[in-house]
């Protein structure tokens, strides 16, 4: 099933600040946005997200495929002088559906691709690792695309479903990644995500 196209694909909006931010935010399974009352948990959800799972060994065909029915944006994430310290190819998730499946219904996340979950305003924002298969890192950020927080949020356990693993923060933006991708890219609170909605 083809996700709903985002009321905001007409709307194109350039975060504010030099270079580009995206970088890598770790991907949380998904959102419980708890400031808006549109937010919503993905219980009722059907699979609407791809999936890497293919057997080639080239990540750029594996790349390709992963959220292939979302539409996307490269993300670059910069540091106060502008140098820009990675970036990836981010699928929005601008509604409360997709919102709510998240990141849950991915097998993996190749190192060059994240989600980007956008909202109307800076609010208060808790993400959960509900059957999430891997670990990431969630990167909140402001209505400027000022990182506020960054989660390294680890693979749930065997015996877990990750609905208790919650992360919160304050923004408009969260940036999911692989896990550990901000680490290896040297990305810190008050850098900046840029993108192109």
């Amino acid at each position: 099933m083809t996700p709903q196209q985002p009321s905001t694909s007409t709307r194109r909006t350039v975060l504010a600040g030099t270079a580009v931010t995206l970088g890598s935010l770790g991907l949380a399974g998904c959102a419980d946005d708890t400031g808006d009352d549109e937010g919503a948990n993905g219980d009722e959800l059907e699979e609407t997200t791809g999936n890497s799972s293919d057997d080639t060994d080239d990540s750029d065909d594996s790349s390709s495929e992963v959220h292939a029915e979302y539409e996307t944006t490269e993300v670059a994430v910069t540091d106060s002088d502008g140098e820009e310290l990675g970036t990836v190819t981010a699928a929005i998730a601008d509604t409360p559906e997709l919102q709510g499946l998240g990141l849950s219904d991915t097998e993996e996340l190749p190192d060059d691709r994240g989600m980007l979950f956008v909202y109307e305003a800076v609010e208060d924002r808790e993400f959960f690792m509900r059957e999430m298969s891997f670990g990431i890192d969630i990167v909140f950020a402001d209505d400027e695309g000022v990182i506020t927080e960054i989660h390294h949020a680890p693979e749930p356990g065997p015996d877990e479903d990750g609905s208790e693993q919650t992360y919160a923060g304050h923004g408009q933006y969260v940036l999911e990644v692989v896990y550990e991708w901000t680490d290896e890219r040297d990305v810190e609170e008050g850098d900046r995500l840029e993108f192109e909605l």
